[in-house]
């Protein structure tokens, strides 16, 4: 099983510490725990089931308790467990799911970023602008570790600053170290590289987005990339769920947008600058894609 966060907003880090789970104990069962619990074994085994899964967390092992499920000891410790326990949290969107059917990190190509509220100090309403665009991050949810090591050392680390944590910059620093150990699960995981389609599609998005500016055909993209354009074309459709021309526009908007919002130049000037030959043919374009025109969406933001 995969767990598959969406960020932003990164899962945050609550409390963790190391432990000693003592020969014929058991680990607690318990049922919607409500946050994410990590165990990393360092000597000896866990017998943990989840819901009809079951798990040895053994030495160099990782499993991740979801907060949706219930959990429960399958067997007594037959040796003492030197382990580690950490709760995280994210208020972010999360689904688990099976290995096999979930689309690898690569494969996500966002075409719009995310839109977000940011609400002025004199009281006005929320007003929406431009946000980054959201992106996976995938761990398994049971893993064996790439780098055992270094994740103890920074899960230690997370350990000693527990005991400054009423600290405001002690509890950043813990915010730091979770999102290491973050990456160092994530690294465990296998990922099979990209098929050559997806390879394909990675490349002629890389390629758009260096030549949008210019007025190149798909002839042209094409000869540069040595892919057919048909070929290009079904495999950006396919993988990022557009055409070339369409992943073309929506660059060129989004790329209006900042220039809108980051300077004064005239519309007419901000259409040449990011591709188009015709200020009408961009106004209409960029009208109907963000549902208002590029002097209204200017003026949203333009103080009063």
């Amino acid at each position: 099983m995969l767990l598959q966060f969406e960020a932003p907003p990164l899962p945050h880090y609550l409390v963790s510490g190391p432990a000693v789970m003592q020969a014929g104990r058991k680990h607690p069962s318990r049922r919607a725990f409500g946050v994410f619990d990590l165990l990393v074994v360092k000597d000896g085994c866990l017998y943990i089931g989840e819901e009809e899964r079951q798990y040895e967390v053994v030495s160099g092992h990782a499993l991740i308790l979801r907060p949706d499920c219930s959990h429960y000891a399958t067997l007594p410790c037959g040796q003492d467990v030197d382990y580690y326990w950490l709760h995280f949290q994210t208020t972010g969107h999360w689904e688990a799911m099976d290995r096999k059917a979930c689309p690898p990190p690569w494969s996500v190509w966002p075409d719009k970023p995310a839109e977000a509220q940011m609400r002025t100090q004199t009281g006005d309403a929320p007003r929406t602008i431009c946000a980054a665009p959201t992106f996976p991050i995938q761990i398994a949810q049971f893993t064996s570790l790439l780098q055992p090591r270094k994740l103890y050392e920074r899960l230690d680390q997370l350990g000693e600053l527990e005991q400054r944590n009423h600290l405001g910059s002690e509890r950043w620093q813990q915010q730091l170290l979770f999102q290491e150990v973050l990456q160092l699960l994530a690294a465990s995981l296998e990922a099979p590289p990209p098929s050559a389609s997806a390879l394909c599609a990675e490349a002629a998005a890389a390629y758009i987005r260096e030549h949008y500016r210019d007025g190149f055909t798909a002839q042209q993209m094409g000869e540069s990339l040595r892919f057919h354009p048909v070929y290009i074309a079904r495999c950006m459709q396919s993988h990022l769920g557009c055409s070339p021309s369409d992943y073309l526009l929506r660059f060129r908007i989004e790329q209006a947008k900042l220039l809108l919002l980051q300077s004064d130049l005239p519309i007419s000037r901000i259409a040449e600058e990011v591709g188009f030959n015709q200020p009408a043919y961009f106004t209409a374009s960029f009208t109907r894609l963000e549902g208002l025109s590029p002097r209204s969406f200017r003026r949203r933001f333009l103080h009063r």
